[in-house]
């Protein structure tokens, strides 16, 4: 299951039509705080001790199976800026996840750079999903519609994308166990045209997660051609208990540059999670919609 709670639409229209006139107003977005994660008991210990990047995978996957479910944290915000005009959103949230069966809910608020506030639920139990946005009822939803995938964030599913990254090709994850208790394994890439990595997985997640915007971009009457397309830059982070192997925080932070009449619009992505404890709840659909 892959998918993900923050798609704010609010956030591209309002900046593209006024780029298109020329005459976009500066916001700035707030960022909120994300909460520690919580504590939890030592995994038992490996036979061996742990080197390659997808040694560090296993055990993750392992040690995040010992519980039914986790809760984590999102928080996240996300902008374009052209000529120093920026127009951004943030969202903040809470995301329940089972192991072992395909079921999450999430909760949470998106806010524009007006202050336009829209609050967003969503439940997916097997191949079933429901979204409640505003004060409007549940209405049913595909979680394999590309749409869908964009609107929650699957903490667990994180650990097979990172083993995607490090079976690629000479290997793309970098490992390194901090003096604060934690193991960081970490994908990076500078800035350079999409065309020279649009095979690999990451930037894959990146043109995808920016796909609504440059779909909206393009309904302002805004071109956006995939091969002029920059990628200003991407790093993506899984952090690990270096004790448990369980998962502490996963962050994703990326940016395109657009152009423009000659300039560039820059768009930038950033998105946490924390993990905050076990979940002893049962995740369901919610009793109107069973």
């Amino acid at each position: 299951m892959r998918t993900r709670p923050r798609r704010t639409a609010v956030l591209v229209l309002p900046l593209a039509l006024s780029l298109a006139a020329c005459s976009a107003e500066a916001e700035e977005p707030a960022v909120a705080g994300s909460p520690e994660a919580a504590a939890s008991s030592p995994a038992p210990e490996p036979s061996e001790a742990p080197e390659s990047p997808e040694d560090f995978l296993d055990l993750a996957e392992k040690a995040m199976a010992e519980e039914s479910a986790w809760t984590f944290s999102v928080e996240g915000d996300e902008g374009l800026t052209l000529q120093g005009q920026k127009s951004a959103a943030t969202y903040e949230g809470t995301v329940r996840r089972a192991v072992g069966r395909a079921a999450l809910h999430s909760q949470g608020v998106s806010t524009s750079s007006k202050g336009k506030k829209k609050t967003e639920e969503l439940y997916v139990v097997g191949e079933a999903g429901f979204l409640k946005e505003g004060t409007a009822d549940f209405k049913a939803v595909s979680p394999a519609d590309p749409e869908m995938r964009n609107k929650a964030e699957d903490p667990i599913a994180v650990v097979d994308e990172f083993r995607i990254y490090a079976q690629a090709a000479g290997g793309e994850v970098k490992v390194t166990e901090t003096d604060g208790g934690t193991v960081e394994l970490r994908v990076v890439s500078g800035k350079q045209k999409l065309s020279a990595v649009q095979g690999r997985a990451w930037a894959k997640k990146a043109k995808r997660e920016f796909d609504p915007t440059a779909a909206q971009l393009r309904e302002a009457g805004i071109p956006v051609e995939d091969g002029q397309l920059t990628l200003s830059g991407l790093e993506e982070v899984l952090v690990l208990d270096a004790k448990t192997y369980r998962i502490k925080s996963h962050r994703l932070d990326f940016g395109f540059l657009i152009p423009y009449n000659g300039q560039d619009i820059a768009f930038e992505q950033r998105v946490a999670e924390e993990n905050q404890g076990p979940y002893e709840g049962k995740i369901e659909l919610p009793a109107g919609v069973r």
